[in-house]
């Protein structure tokens, strides 16, 4: 495991009250020109990123536990990234691959081929953004499979395209006044094993689901089980064990796709290179973006041969689709998440995140606000319940998630809420965090925690 260098000082410093009057007088200026649906949930502006730290434009330093969501797991400026990115921009930074195409697509769709599970023969199309992937996805499975039905589970989160907004579970922001939505799309109960009513198995769980698809839809009608392996948005759900594997068996059985959606879960996030391999699923076809080009818009759908090369030549593409600048980050990426063993770094993340919560959780005892820990690798969370309640009816509390987020902002840290009751705080630290930066974060954490 090589050692990471870092560019800036890696140290929280807060000097002041903010935002300060440069992050205030850009806030002024984008009132005038961005549109207010576009919501930022840290009110400082950003002038410099690396490692753990993210610099504002005031001159604070602020511990980095969100990771754009999950995106920047080699650091926001990577050495190898940055490198490779201003090498291919000397060259040429577009041609459309669809037109005059380039070895960097190629290159890394080998690479795609050997990381994602299974040993099969693979394909791989490649796209700007998660919600792309997706859609991308189900277009492949419907017409390999000739049917038309899309199966989705609770808590889902998918995109904001029409199609994606249909797959997602969560009306709020992201899907109230923008309807009518794409038809074909089925939705079934998801293992959430801190919230299921009863004791019950993960291999259960899943047949509950099978059984609701049998009786509503038919398994011969499905064209795809669309599913996260750790749901994201919904509030970093782990299925029970059993759950995911029963699933894509059955799957396999009624010739139905089983795609995993591991656009926020992949690329070293869980502690291996996709979620899925934690318990052995191979996947028809997966998904993946965020983490996969170091920051760059890049996303992926790889899977079996048969799938992707049965649409017609022309039927899957886009103008920006695999740019020649973010498959050169994305190698780069791949690089440095191999030089770095940044799956050891993860599971190491997680003993020391889940080590301090779980002793936080037995000091406050049953009349604390935490509900429950969970997750994997450095993709973390903490659930937050009205006090007294964690064992009982479970209330969410998302007022304290809101004030807990705002307590750790004013110390220097950022973190990320989510969850379909808004009550679930998210670690989605850099891979690379320094152990002492992700301790002193961890600090002011448990301290807004206790305070809530």
């Amino acid at each position: 495991m090589a050692d990471i260098q870092y560019r800036l000082e890696q140290k929280r410093r807060i000097l002041g009250d903010f935002p300060g009057p440069k992050s205030a007088a850009l806030a002024e200026r984008r009132k005038k020109v961005v549109a207010g649906g576009v919501a930022s949930s840290v009110p400082v502006y950003v002038a410099d990123a690396d490692g753990g730290i993210i610099h504002d434009v005031d001159g604070n330093s602020f511990i980095d536990l969100g990771s754009g969501i999950a995106v920047t797991s080699v650091g926001a400026s990577d050495a190898a990234v940055v490198g490779a990115v201003a090498e291919q921009a000397a060259h040429f930074t577009h041609t459309c691959f669809m037109v005059t195409p380039y070895e960097g697509y190629v290159q890394l769709a080998e690479e795609l081929a050997r990381l994602t599970p299974g040993d099969h023969e693979k394909r791989s199309v490649l796209f700007n953004s998660g919600a792309e992937a997706v859609e991308n996805a189900v277009k492949i499975a419907r017409l390999a499979t000739g049917r038309d039905a899309v199966v989705a589970f609770d808590h889902a989160y998918h995109g904001r395209t029409n199609l994606t907004m249909a797959l997602t579970a969560k009306a709020m922001p992201y899907k109230t006044g923008f309807g009518p939505f794409a038809p074909e799309i089925y939705r079934v109960p998801m293992s959430y094993p801190y919230r299921e009513e009863a004791d019950i198995k993960g291999e259960e769980a899943a047949q509950r689901a099978i059984t609701m698809i049998e009786k509503q839809i038919g398994g011969d009608q499905v064209a795809a089980l669309l599913i996260e392996p750790v749901q994201g948005e919904g509030g970093f759900i782990v299925p029970a064990e059993g759950f995911l594997p029963t699933l894509a068996t059955w799957a396999k059985e009624k010739g139905i796709v089983f795609i995993a959606d591991e656009v926020q879960s992949g690329f070293c996030r869980t502690g291996a290179w996709f979620a899925s391999q934690h318990e052995g699923v191979v996947p028809d076809l997966i998904t993946m973006a965020k983490g996969i080009a170091g920051g760059l818009p890049l996303s992926a759908v790889t899977g079996r041969a048969e799938l992707l090369d049965a649409v017609h030549p022309g039927g899957l593409g886009g103008t920006y689709g695999g740019n020649p600048i973010a498959c050169a980050a994305a190698l780069a990426a791949i690089r440095s998440m191999e030089e770095y063993d940044l799956n050891s770094r993860a599971q190491r993340i997680e003993d020391l995140v889940l080590g301090r919560l779980h002793k936080l959780a037995e000091e406050l005892g049953a009349q604390g606000i935490i509900g429950d820990i969970r997750g994997r690798g450095a993709m973390l969370a903490v659930e937050l319940v009205k006090p007294g309640t964690a064992q009982t009816t479970k209330e969410p509390h998302p007022e304290a998630t809101k004030a807990i987020a705002a307590a750790c902002l004013q110390a220097g840290v950022v973190i990320l809420t989510c969850g379909t009751y808004g009550n679930v705080v998210r670690l989605l630290p850099p891979l690379v965090i320094s152990e002492e930066l992700l301790a002193d974060g961890l600090d002011v954490l448990e301290e807004a925690i206790r305070k809530a």
